[in-house]
């Protein structure tokens, strides 16, 4: 768990780990700890990684950009270029993993 300074916001991470050894090593926790605080620092994340978004999701975010005014005009094989890469910005935006790291920025949270 994680509880950002002033106690305004509070992240609960759970992790799965095979033996009790690694579970209460240093080095876990640290790593557990600045996942929660990288969670409390991305309030738009909701998945863990882009794998993770659902298809309808998806879908739903594609029909709401390709009625966007500003592509209207363009011919359809670009718009749908377009709104591909829309969507990819969106998806690393909403994704965890894609993330830049906190501690740093050249890094993304998988890395």
């Amino acid at each position: 768990s994680y509880i950002h300074a002033g106690s305004r916001i509070g992240v609960l991470v759970e992790v799965n780990c095979e033996t009790d050894f690694v579970a209460k090593g240093d080095v876990f926790k640290g790593i557990l700890a600045d996942v929660a605080m990288q969670i409390a620092a991305c309030p738009t994340v909701e998945f863990v990684s882009t794998d993770d978004v659902p298809a309808d999701f998806v879908a739903k975010e594609k029909a709401i950009e390709m009625g966007k005014e500003d592509l209207q005009s363009k011919p359809e094989n670009i718009r749908e270029k377009m709104v591909e890469g829309r969507i990819a910005k969106l998806l690393k935006e909403k994704a965890l993993l894609e993330q830049p790291y906190i501690k740093d920025s050249d890094k993304t949270v998988e890395q």
